[in-house]
């Protein structure tokens, strides 16, 4: 298997870069989607970078199951934890009782994804770098 970690995290850094241009035209529910794609291909790219290979899309679990040497911190999982929360209810309208998920995210939920995302690009670039 070719090792493709930089093209893995070279996408995250376009997917982070589509939800701040989501967050700015106020499609705050892709915003977070995006964000959480960006940190969830961010991970797998450090996955590659070690030899491995992540499945599935629960960045928490992944970023959890990590060799300690890494040196994953409870903030970085937490953030893998909120972005988690942005996974699905994002994109589908049964998410919901009613409406659509245009009507439950905010501003504010956007900027907090798109930090939380920043957050564990960042991380998984430096541990790529070494």
């Amino acid at each position: 298997m070719a090792i493709r970690s930089a093209d893995w995290l070279r996408q995250a850094q376009r997917d982070l870069e589509h939800a701040r241009r989501d967050a700015a035209d106020g499609y705050y529910e892709w915003g977070c989607f995006s964000a959480q794609q960006a940190a969830e291909k961010a991970v797998k790219a450090l996955y590659q970078h070690l030899g491995g290979e992540a499945w599935g899309h629960a960045i928490k679990r992944l970023l959890e199951e990590l060799p300690a040497e890494v040196g994953v911190t409870p903030q970085i999982v937490d953030a893998g934890r909120i972005l988690d929360r942005f996974y699905i209810p994002t994109r589908y309208p049964n998410g919901f009782d009613d409406g659509t998920p245009a009507d439950y995210y905010t501003a504010a939920d956007c900027a907090t994804a798109i930090g939380c995302a920043e957050t564990i690009v960042r991380f998984c670039a430096d541990r790529l770098a070494r």
